[in-house]
């Protein structure tokens, strides 16, 4: 297997989690699904910080979140598979 650099909790998870601080935007990066054990890969578009979240797939305005299989929020800015998810184009449900 080769180096993870992020974390897929569940297999309907729109999100995988960087556990590597060497994430840089360009770079072909693996991901490990936690329930399949399957390895997936994608080509990171942007920096990912450790503990950050990384899109899996491209994400619409309006599309939720979904991380550890919970809804973690929703878009506000379009996300390509690849890209940094965080606060600058997710944000909270609750207002």
């Amino acid at each position: 297997m080769s180096e993870t650099h992020f974390l897929v909790h569940d297999k309907d998870d729109s999100v995988g989690v960087a556990v590597v601080e060497t994430i840089k935007a360009g770079m072909q990066v693996t991901g490990y699904k936690m329930d399949t054990n399957e390895e997936i890969t994608l080509k990171a578009l942007s920096d990912i910080p450790l503990g950050h979240k990384i899109a899996l797939k491209d994400l619409a305005v309006g599309d939720t979140i979904i991380k550890y299989d919970q809804d973690m929020g929703k878009v506000v800015a379009a996300i390509q598979a690849g890209d940094h998810a965080h606060v600058h184009n997710i944000k909270t449900k609750r207002w």
